[in-house]
C-alpha cells in the first residue's frame, strides 16, 4: 500500500499534517485572524498566505470560557468525553481536518461538525468528536473547528453602537461561515470535495446547523445538514440580547454611550464578569445566542416556515428519547421522586395542562416509575421542536427530511442516564468508548456501525439508509416515518402519537 501524503498544500501555504490510525489527520489549522483587542465584536478576517510548511500537529486555542473546558475541574470527563488541556484565547479560528490520505485527487464527501455546549462553550478537539474512524470506515473528510463563543461571539452591540458593532450579536456564526469558505477553497487539498460538505452538528452545535441553514452569507458552502438534539426554529431578538448586554455592562461599570471601552477590558476579566452574571441565573446562557436582526441573520430558521435557503437542502433531524435524564443525574431526587413530587414539579412546568398531560404518559407508559414519568415528560421540548423543523420543512416542498429517535439505552450507573441527551454523539462518530457514559453493552458496537454509516451515506449521497438497516423513508405529514436507532434499529410511523398529540395548543415557550 502506498504511503500517505502528510503534505497539503493549500491556497495559502504548505500544512503538514500527522498519520494516526488510517488516516491523516491535521490539528489547528487557523482559518482566521486573531479577534483579540481592536477585532473583538468585529466581523472574522482570513489569514494571510505564509511560506514555507506549517506542521498542524496541535490543536488551537479555544475561545474564552468557563464550565467544563475553562475550568480546573473537568467534572464531566468522566461521563461523556476527556478534553485535552487547551490555551483560552481571543486566536481561536483554527479547524481540524482528517482524511484517508491528503492531496490524493480524491473527490470525498466533507463532513463539517459544529460541536455542542450551547453558544456558550465547547471546542472541535474534545476526544467524541475525533473524527479519525468516520473518516476511515467511510471514506470521508472529516473537520472540527473552534470558533467565538458566549459574549465573544455574540454580544449585541448594534442597538447601541451603530454601523460599526452590526455584526456582534452573529461573529461566532460569522467565524462558521468563514471556517466553511476555507472548506470550499482548500479542502480538495486534502481528498475532499467541495461541491458535497454536510453540515452537522448536535445540541448547540445543531442550532448552529439550523442558524446555517438561514444565512445568506452561507447559502451554496454546504449542500446537506444534520441536526441531533438541537433543533433551531427560532434566533433570539434583539430586545431579548439586550438584556445581557446591559446586565454585561452593569457589570462592568461601563456607560452605554461608551461601548467601545469593552474592547479594552482584559478577556479574563470579561469572561469572569459574564461567568459571574450566568451563575446566578444559569437561562442567562440562553441570551447569548445568534441574533436575529432582520438583517445579517434576516429570518427565523424555520418560524413561521422554513428559509428559503434551506429549502433545498437535504436535512436529519431528531432527538434522544430521554433527552434530559443527563442534565438530571445531579437531582438529589433522582430515582427517589415521590407521586406527590412530580405532581408539585409538573404543576410549576404545566400549569392547568398538567392532569391531561401526564395522563396520557401514564397510559402509554403503564410501568413508569414517578422519576421515569419526569424524565419522559421533561425531555419532549426537544421531539417537539425536531417535529416542527421538519414539518415546516416538509411543508416548504424541495428537498427530503428524514426524521430518527435514539432509544437504545446505556447501562451506565445501572441505566440512570437512560437515552440521554448527547448520548448518540459516539455512535455517529462510531467512537463509542470514548465516552464513559456509553456503558458497557457489547450491542453498542453494532450500532454505532449502523448509526455512522447512516450519517456517511447521507453525506455522499442525501439518503441516509444504508444496507443492514430498514430503508429510511423520507418524513412527511402522513405517515411521519421515523427511523428508531436501537438494537436492531427500525421504522416506526408517527411513533408516541399519542403523546405528541397532548402537547397541541401548548405555548411553546412552556414546552421543556
Amino acid at each position: 500500500m502506498a504511503e500517505k501524503q502528510t503534505i497539503a498544500g493549500t491556497t495559502l501555504g504548505k500544512l503538514e499534517g500527522v498519520p494516526e490510525e488510517d488516516v491523516v489527520v491535521f490539528r489547528g489549522i487557523q482559518y482566521g485572524k486573531s479577534t483579540a483587542g481592536k477585532k473583538r465584536f468585529m466581523p472574522p478576517e482570513p489569514v494571510e498566505p505564509w511560506s514555507g510548511v506549517k506542521p498542524a500537529v496541535e490543536f488551537g486555542p479555544i475561545c474564552p470560557q468557563g464550565g467544563d473546558l475553562g475550568g480546573a475541574a473537568l467534572g464531566d470527563a468522566n461521563v461523556v468525553s476527556p478534553v485535552p488541556p487547551l490555551p483560552m484565547s481571543e486566536d481561536c479560528l483554527y479547524l481540524n481536518v482528517w482524511t484517508p490520505n491528503a492531496g490524493d485527487g480524491g473527490k470525498r464527501p466533507v463532513l463539517f461538525w459544529l460541536h455542542g455546549r450551547g453558544f456558550f462553550e465547547g471546542t472541535g478537539a474534545e476526544a467524541w468528536y475525533n473524527g479519525a474512524k468516520l473518516s476511515a470506515e467511510g471514506d470521508v473528510v472529516v473537520v472540527t473547528i473552534n470558533h467565538r463563543l458566549n459574549v465573544y461571539g455574540y454580544l449585541y452591540l448594534a442597538e447601541l453602537g451603530g454601523e460599526k458593532y452590526a455584526s456582534s450579536g452573529l461573529n461566532g456564526m460569522l467565524d462558521c461561515v468563514l471556517a466553511l469558505q476555507w472548506v470550499r477553497d482548500n479542502i480538495e487539498a486534502f481528498g475532499g470535495d467541495p461541491g458535497n460538505v454536510t453540515i452537522f452538528g448536535e445540541s448547540g452545535g445543531g442550532v448552529k446547523v439550523s442558524t446555517l441553514l438561514a444565512l445568506p452569507q452561507a447559502e451554496g458552502l454546504f449542500h446537506k445538514a444534520i441536526i441531533q438534539s438541537g433543533p433551531g426554529v427560532m434566533g433570539v431578538l434583539p430586545s431579548t440580547a439586550m438584556m445581557m448586554t446591559e446586565q454585561l455592562l452593569g457589570h462592568l461599570n461601563i456607560s452605554k454611550e461608551n461601548i467601545e471601552k469593552l474592547q479594552d477590558v482584559p478577556a479574563q476579566q470579561l469572561s469572569q464578569a459574564v461567568i459571574k452574571i450566568v451563575s446566578g441565573n444559569p437561562g442567562a446562557t440562553l441570551l447569548i445566542s445568534p441574533v436575529m436582526d432582520g438583517k445579517l441573520y434576516p429570518r427565523h430558521p424555520f418560524m413561521p416556515d422554513a428559509a428559503p435557503s434551506a429549502v433545498n437542502v437535504p436535512v436529519i433531524v431528531g432527538s434522544n428519547k430521554d433527552e434530559s435524564a443527563l442534565f438530571m443525574a445531579i437531582d438529589p431526587r433522582r430515582r427517589k421522586l415521590t407521586e406527590e413530587e412530580l405532581q408539585e414539579r409538573l404543576g410549576r412546568l404545566l400549569g392547568e395542562r398538567k392532569d391531561d398531560i401526564l395522563a396520557v404518559y401514564r397510559k402509554q407508559r403503564p410501568d413508569a416509575t414517578p422519576w421515569d414519568l419526569y424524565i419522559g415528560i421533561s425531555s419532549e421540548g426537544m421531539r417537539l421542536r425536531s417535529i416542527q423543523l421538519a414539518e415546516a420543512k416538509v411543508k416548504a416542498g424541495g428537498a427530503p427530511v428524514y426524521m430518527y429517535s435514539f432509544d437504545w439505552e446505556s447501562n451506565f450507573m445501572r441505566g440512570l442516564l437512560k437515552s440521554c441527551h448527547a448520548l448518540e454523539i459516539p455512535f455517529v462518530f462510531n467512537n463509542p468508548d470514548v465516552a464513559p457514559f456509553t456503558g458497557d453493552s457489547p450491542d453498542r458496537y453494532e450500532l454505532a456501525a449502523a448509526m455512522s454509516r447512516a450519517w456517511i451515506n447521507f453525506a455522499r449521497t442525501g439518503n441516509p439508509s444504508v444496507e443492514g438497516m430498514p430503508p429510511w423513508p423520507a418524513y412527511d405529514m402522513e405517515s411521519r416515518a421515523t427511523m428508531i436507532f436501537h438494537v436492531p434499529c427500525r421504522v416506526e410511523n408517527d411513533p408516541r402519537k399519542e403523546e405528541r398529540l397532548i402537547w397541541k395548543g401548548m405555548p411553546a415557550a412552556r414546552i421543556m
